[in-house]
């Protein structure tokens, strides 16, 4: 069974820092490229970064450039969500996706359930 399993979200002042991790099991991800996206209540599912599957390319939404950093660790099948400068603005449900080489991120092949990150003003 093919699961990505986030963690590391969590309630944090503005201007803190959190770091989310999506453990992915059930076949190799190696290949794949994968991202972050995140839902604010009442809003769309938008994405917030996505890496290369050699981690040679990186993608950042406008909104959190020079904030938040994208890593992926093949040997263990994580990629993280390294957040810093956490604005209120920040908070809704992050969620991991891959996507296989060649697709577009409109084409996710799994989600994972997402973690709730949550910033006080």
């Amino acid at each position: 069974q093919v699961q990505l399993v986030e963690s590391g979200g969590g309630l944090v002042q503005a201007g803190g820092s959190l770091r989310l991790s999506c453990a992915a099991s059930g076949r190799t991800f190696s290949s794949d490229a994968m991202g972050w996206f995140r839902q604010a209540p009442g809003k769309e599912r938008e994405i917030v970064a996505a890496i290369t599957w050699r981690a040679d390319s990186t993608y950042y939404a406008d909104s959190v450039k020079g904030r938040f950093t994208i890593s992926r660790d093949n040997a263990k099948n994580t990629v993280y969500l390294q957040m810093n400068s956490l604005k209120p603005e920040d908070t809704a449900v992050y969620y991991c996706a891959s996507r296989s080489r060649g697709r577009s991120w409109s084409e996710v092949d799994y989600w994972g359930r997402g973690t709730q990150v949550t910033v006080a003003s």
